[in-house]
């Protein structure tokens, strides 16, 4: 029987970069969320609520990175080459989180307003980069005899800046509705309602990215507004209809995992539709995942060690996230 490698390998990567996407995103909108929070003991329940799962999160993003350089080393050059700058900018900011978040809960009183300030700018600038290098991947890389050939700011472009902001309201969602999740009391009122909030604006950039991706692109007009495509890929914006409504009414009662699940629900069908816009094209618009991939005796080798590796670290995070588990309090730790 043969195996459709770079198949198989395009599924692992893109279930690695949603995984990062969800579970990175709820700390980084812990982040963005900060300054609606000034309270010092309303932010020491925010960061606790993350502390024992945080960096354990990041582990999805070197694992999608290691990927598309095993698999399709043609696209990890192309990529890295026309987003360096932003890449480099997001690492920036996940370094300043990081080290902030550390150093917070060991600084003394008078110096760790500059290390929530660290954590929320770093949150701010890796998750906005993060959706600039979406938004110009999305609109098209420019390749000659595969090497980018465009220049270094290229993707600093409407779309690109409008996608880095989309992003950013779609972490603060997911911060907001694990603060639901995992907080009691004012912290969790103030927090459904600025989840209320981020729901629009997430709504917002999503109508707007389904408006101007097909404007901007003809092949992804064809492929959403071609017959039979029409019908078979309709449900997908009625669900996102669906989801945003169900999530409104949640948030508006006392329910407690309904709107962090749904926001989930949300994110994944956002995700989905890039999906579906893109495939099969690693590199767009003319790069397929066939011509980007490395040979099969070495994708074959490398898909060994990562299907070894991703149900290892699925039961470690899931074994955490349930050991975690229950609400966090003020001066206390977890309750059950």
């Amino acid at each position: 029987m043969n195996i459709d490698l770079p198949i198989l390998w395009a599924l692992v990567i893109l279930f690695s970069v949603m995984m990062y996407v969800v579970m990175d995103g709820f700390d980084l909108g812990i982040g963005l969320l900060f300054p609606w929070f000034p309270e010092k003991e309303d932010r020491d329940v925010m960061m606790n609520t993350v502390a024992p799962v945080w960096d354990g999160n990041e582990t999805w993003l070197v694992l999608g990175g290691a990927g598309l350089l095993a698999a399709f080393p043609l696209a990890y050059a192309v990529v890295l080459s026309a987003f360096y700058l932003p890449l480099m900018l997001m690492l920036i900011g996940l370094v300043f989180r990081g080290v902030a978040f550390e150093f917070r809960f060991k600084a003394p009183p008078e110096r760790r307003k500059r290390w929530d300030i660290a954590f929320a700018a770093g949150s701010c600038v890796a998750a906005f980069f993060q959706g600039v290098t979406l938004g110009g991947f999305v609109q098209g890389v420019a390749v000659d005899a595969g090497r980018y050939s465009g220049g270094a700011l290229d993707w600093l472009r409407p779309f690109p800046l409008f996608t880095g902001l989309g992003l950013m309201a779609a972490y603060l969602l997911l911060g907001s509705t694990w603060l639901v999740l995992k907080t009691e009391g004012e912290l969790q009122q103030r927090a459904r309602h600025l989840a209320q909030r981020a729901v629009w604006g997430l709504l917002a950039a999503i109508v707007l990215i389904s408006l101007w991706t097909p404007l901007s692109l003809p092949d992804v007009a064809r492929r959403w507004f071609s017959w039979p495509n029409l019908l078979w890929l309709s449900p997908v914006p009625l669900l996102v209809a669906i989801s945003a409504w169900q999530l409104l009414r949640s948030l508006r009662t006392q329910a407690h995992w309904t709107p962090f699940l749904l926001t989930l629900l949300l994110i994944f069908l956002g995700y989905s539709g890039l999906g579906i816009s893109l495939w099969p094209h690693v590199v767009p618009p003319g790069i397929t995942i066939w011509e980007a991939s490395s040979p099969p005796e070495s994708q074959g080798f490398a898909l060994i060690g990562a299907l070894l590796v991703m149900p290892l670290v699925l039961i470690y995070t899931a074994f955490s996230y349930w050991v975690f588990r229950g609400k966090v309090r003020r001066g206390e730790g977890y309750h059950h």
